[in-house]
């Protein structure tokens, strides 16, 4: 299956993780900012009913540090984000003239 390519604030991203459908378009629409424009990555759970978002970064993003690091993601999961949640995670597309 072909990951899916979406628009959020003039961005173009990629859904390559979606677990338990987590994914929700307009629940995002609601709540990303320009604050996520720096990230490499939005990635989003579900807790109570209500979606999070939080920005990560690849290792050679000025704004990497160890809590926002991807490669810390499975950890981020299991310690903040409630129980077997429902996530997703989009990846900012550099240089994409597909969409």
């Amino acid at each position: 299956m072909k990951n899916k390519k979406y628009i959020f604030n003039d961005i173009n991203y990629e859904l390559i993780k979606d677990y338990k459908d987590g994914f929700d378009k307009e629940a995002i629409e609601n709540l990303i900012t320009e604050y996520f424009n720096d990230y490499d990555y939005v990635v989003g759970d579900w807790s109570y009913g209500k979606l999070r978002l939080k920005g990560f970064c690849d290792k050679t993003n000025k704004l990497n540090k160890s809590i926002n690091n991807i490669n810390n993601l499975d950890k981020y999961i299991k310690e903040n984000c409630s129980y077997d949640c429902k996530y997703f995670v989009l990846k900012k597309c550099i240089n994409d003239t597909n969409n």
